[in-house]
């Protein structure tokens, strides 16, 4: 239905005004789901108990989609099992201007240079308070692009305690590559003095909640040896792989068309084999001392499980969701539940 009916009608359109459609629609029509879409697989051979929380399924919307909190239940209720806010800022931002969104569609991908816009860490806390319980929520966080480096920790920190309360998990996003100083967010001695200030504010609460970093796509190995070795020092909860990518190549995409859009950060296909990549590296290289969540190209139940067998304790779609629709969730589920009834019983 939504591949054959709904994708050519909302790719005739701009694709920031077809994910703010989208969003009216769901908030305010989203029992019509019901109608369009098969209903959500619930089995319990599906759960997944990763970093302390119970998943109800491994398949999570990646951060991007909800910036603000909006949707949670609603993208619960199509069967996700779990939903990533953010990024959040302490203060609200507009981003960069726009034109920032843009569709490859010969390649199955999307440049976005978004620049973190969303409405600031209080607009996300009170859409939190509306959080019915169903879905665990993950909170990405990060800083304010006019933020001075000597204040880029205290952004943080901001979020975190604000968000403590009403979040299960998060995230410190370092990698997007539509922020300013993005080199230094992924210098590995300020990624050490980010996590210990974090997990200060964590350890005095009486109930502490798991911190992932998410890194780049565009890492090399000696790079992500240094990943591991921080995780290893730090022993922060485990690792999102990965963000959008700055690489352009083998793109189908003519490269006149790539210079009229500009810088922006690669997400989708493209990027399916080196995300996969990197999670078979990390978990081999650290003998799978910590949970890896793998995100990056994933379209099909196929793409799915080759993260997971990779190394991946959960996956997340965002590109794949917009191109594939919401009946990808149930056929990763299904094919879990297949390979599930082949193993032998215990």
């Amino acid at each position: 239905m939504y591949k054959s009916l709904i994708r050519p009608i909302l790719f005739k359109f701009d694709p920031e005004d077809v994910h703010h459609f989208t969003f009216s629609v769901l908030k305010n029509f989203g029992f019509l789901t019901r109608l369009f879409f098969p209903k959500p697989i619930e089995d319990k051979r599906l759960e997944r108990e990763v970093f302390g929380l119970k998943f109800k399924n491994p398949v999570g919307l990646a951060a991007g989609f909800d910036k603000n909190a909006v949707l949670f239940n609603e993208l619960g209720d199509l069967g996700f099992g779990f939903v990533e806010i953010g990024t959040v800022t302490p203060k609200a931002q507009a981003g960069n201007p726009r034109k920032r969104l843009f569709r490859l569609i010969e390649d199955g991908g999307i440049i976005n240079r978004m620049g973190f816009n969303n409405e600031g860490l209080e607009a996300a806390i009170e859409k939190l308070k509306g959080n019915k319980g169903k879905i665990i929520i993950g909170g990405n966080i990060g800083k304010n692009t006019d933020t001075s480096p000597e204040h880029y920790t205290q952004d943080y920190l901001d979020c975190f305690e604000g968000l403590h309360p009403h979040v299960d998990y998060f995230v410190l996003n370092v990698s997007c590559p539509n922020v300013g100083s993005h080199a230094k967010l992924e210098d590995v001695e300020y990624l050490r003095e980010l996590i210990t200030e974090v997990k200060k504010i964590n350890q005095s609460k009486s109930v502490q909640k798991p911190i992932l970093l998410k890194i780049a796509p565009d890492l090399n190995t000696t790079q992500l040896d240094e990943i591991i070795d921080l995780i290893a020092e730090t022993k922060i909860d485990g690792v999102i792989v990965s963000n959008t990518s700055v690489n352009r190549e083998g793109l189908k995409t003519s490269p006149e068309v790539l210079e009229q859009i500009g810088n922006g950060g690669l997400s989708g296909k493209p990027i399916r084999e080196r995300s996969t990549k990197m999670i078979k590296y990390l978990s081999e290289k650290s003998n799978r001392a910590f949970p890896i969540i793998g995100v990056g190209g994933i379209h099909s139940a196929k793409d799915a499980i080759e993260k997971l067998d990779a190394g991946a304790s959960l996956i997340q779609l965002y590109t794949g969701f917009i191109y594939e629709g919401p009946e990808l969730i149930n056929e990763i589920n299904q094919e879990l539940l297949k390979r599930a009834s082949r193993l032998p019983r215990k």
